[in-house]
């Protein structure tokens, strides 16, 4: 794993601990309705992540971004299919959205450091 994603996933979990350690039942409920919104249920989890990360790309917001694309590489979204996903968030939110593909390509990259890249 790279440090790019290292860093990313222990600031992540950092800020997450000291968030939910505040014990503000409406953020405790927030962040519980978000990772149950991606379980698989009548989409599959995987479809769920790339329909999130779609949004977050149109939305520009980098960690999102980088989130999904983490959970994407986890379930096993193939690059073909990923940019799919980077194809339908162009699309969609316009070529404001390129700083943030070249952005999600360097992190998809760095998440295929150290395992086999599909």
């Amino acid at each position: 794993m790279s440090d790019a994603v290292k860093d990313f996933e222990k600031y992540r979990e950092q800020m997450n601990e000291k968030i939910l350690g505040a014990d503000n039942l409406v953020i405790k409920r927030l962040f519980n309705l978000d990772t149950n919104t991606y379980n698989d249920g009548a989409l599959s989890a995987k479809v769920k992540e790339m329909i999130g990360l779609a949004s977050s790309m149109v939305l520009r917001c980098d960690d999102c971004i980088k989130y999904h694309l983490q959970k994407c590489h986890e379930l096993g979204v193939t690059k073909k299919e990923l940019y799919e996903v980077f194809a339908i968030a162009n699309v969609v939110g316009g070529t404001i959205v390129i700083p943030h593909l070249r952005r999600a390509v360097e992190f998809w990259e760095e998440l295929g450091k150290g395992s086999s890249t599909k």
